[in-house]
């Protein structure tokens, strides 16, 4: 028999860190080989894995996980643990620094956030062959590779704990490290109750809206109608929007004719009964004058058509009445930014007590203190928005422009220019899956940081139901209380979190 000639020097320095982590290219190694996960069924939980090689090139690495065993033979099988490779991309330009800000740009370098997955996402079937293939790989000398995981609860499985193991090979040798999971005894739904509205522009396949499904966001449209089924019941569609767009923006200030009530519901008979139909007929046109007339027209045929009227503004007075004799709002959902929704909290108060919705949205660097989506900030701006301050603020969307705004070379470019100004990565949160030979697209970091905070809103919500409001939301206070003040350490985030687990569990 051959014996192994690794030494302690030369096998590959592993540890693991939470979700909420970014593991820097050559950050000094942390300590732990052991992750402590809590969450619901029905729920996503991820950690990270961190491979150093020690002094010289790592070759042919790769990871494996085991099944997670609990008491009385429980079993969570390996087949709903998925590993992705953290691609590394190196922002030159950084976003801008405002004079005074209280959240600035953490500058140039290199941030992991690509995910290259280590098999498909819709066979199972092992990768090879792509052009950025996750394993086995080589690493060199005093360099980082973090391996993103994400474990997911079956919603049949057993409260209680479980452990397992991941196991770090190379021709090197071997390491491995401990996963212990408790698991809540309550369940998340298939269906968020955050709704949400992120758009595609380029990619429109299948298997790319059900890639930002499993993230818990709603694609702003569907392929096909004859999808929507399999959607609504396998991956928790919730909304659909329809093809009607006025082409009035803050550059246009100009209204098409609004559409006849008849093709308004001849679209919309296309489409499942069971998901909220809604057309987003404006963008951004606080600043344009002689648009509450057209945009009441638009509200009312779509109203007789039975669709609601998304419009990206400032609630505004005028159009608190559509017309029509029965005082319902021309609009129906409000889109706001942050530094909007500070300066119109009367409004906002107004509207909500009409029973209009008000969703918040994210775009390029606006004000000096709210959470930003570019790659060059901190990971809890992507979780802190979706989750704890849309529920203390009382906001029951998110809306995103675009997610697959590629360069010519999406993989090492995210390169965003507007008004001389960087923004890398905006409209961009998700990659092109060819490149790592997926059908649809591969996700982001950020996208999974997104997803952590929609199920973050779904712990208060569950809360919520169960006449606990007022703790609930006096609880995550530390957490993130408004656009002002909410923290910047993920433990404190974490540690809320698991006070509100703790809590429905209780009452479960």
């Amino acid at each position: 028999m051959e014996l192994s000639t690794a030494t302690p020097s030369s096998v590959p320095i592993m540890w693991t860190t939470s979700g909420l982590e970014r593991i820097g290219i050559s950050d000094p190694p942390g300590s732990s080989k052991r992750i402590q996960l809590y969450a619901a069924r029905g729920e996503y939980e991820p950690f990270q894995i961190g491979i150093r090689s020690p002094q010289q090139e790592l070759t042919t690495v790769n990871v494996a996980v085991s099944d997670l065993l609990g008491a009385n033979q429980q079993v969570i099988s390996k087949t709903n643990i998925t590993l992705y490779r953290e691609h590394y991309v190196y922002v030159s330009q950084a976003s801008p620094k405002l004079s005074g800000s209280t959240n600035p740009s953490l500058g140039t370098g290199w941030y992991a956030d690509g995910l290259i997955p280590f098999v498909d996402p819709i066979t199972h079937q092992d990768l090879s062959g792509a052009t950025l293939d996750a394993v086995p790989f080589n690493l060199d000398g005093d360099r980082n590779q973090p391996i993103w995981v994400d474990v997911f609860v079956p919603r049949n499985a057993a409260a209680g704990d479980y452990t397992g193991t991941f196991t770090i090979t190379s021709d090197q040798g071997t390491t491995e490290g401990e996963i212990a999971l408790k698991v809540w005894n309550f369940e998340l739904p298939l269906k968020p109750s955050l709704d949400s509205s992120f758009s595609f522009w380029e990619e429109d396949s299948k298997d790319a809206m059900i890639e930002l499904l499993k993230h818990k966001l709603m694609p702003a449209s569907t392929l096909k109608p004859e999808y929507e089924r399999e959607l609504i019941d396998h991956w928790g569609l919730r909304s659909v929007r329809l093809p009607f767009w006025s082409e009035a923006n803050v550059n246009t200030c100009r209204m098409q004719p609004a559409p006849s009530v008849q093709d308004i519901r001849a679209k919309a008979a296309l489409h499942q009964p069971d998901v909220l139909r809604y057309a987003y007929s404006a963008d951004e046109i606080d600043r344009c004058q002689g648009l509450h007339e057209p945009l009441k027209e638009w509200a009312r045929n779509f109203h007789d058509a039975g669709i609601q009227n998304l419009v990206v503004m400032t609630p505004t007075p005028e159009l608190y009445d559509n017309g029509a004799g029965t005082g319902r709002s021309a609009v129906d959902i409000w889109v706001v930014l942050p530094q909007s929704y500070d300066q119109a909290a009367d409004q906002i108060a107004a509207v909500l007590q009409k029973g209009n919705q008000v969703w918040s949205y994210n775009a390029l660097v606006q004000d000096r203190y709210s959470p930003k989506w570019e790659i060059d900030f901190a990971p809890i701006n992507f979780r802190i928005q979706p989750g704890f301050i849309s529920q203390q603020l009382g906001l029951t969307g998110l809306l995103y422009w675009r997610v697959d705004l590629w360069t010519s070379d999406p993989w090492n470019d995210q390169t965003y220019v507007q008004d001389n100004n960087h923004y890398p990565g905006e409209g961009m949160l998700v990659y092109p899956g060819q490149q790592v030979g997926v059908s649809g697209v591969a996700p982001s970091m950020r996208l999974k940081w997104l997803r952590e905070g929609i199920e973050d809103y779904e712990y208060i919500e569950i809360l919520k139901k169960r006449d606990r409001t007022d703790w609930a939301l006096e609880i995550s206070q530390p957490a993130g209380q408004d656009w002002k003040t909410w923290t910047r350490d993920p433990e404190v985030l974490e540690a809320v979190r698991r006070q509100l687990g703790e809590e429905i569990a209780r009452l479960s």
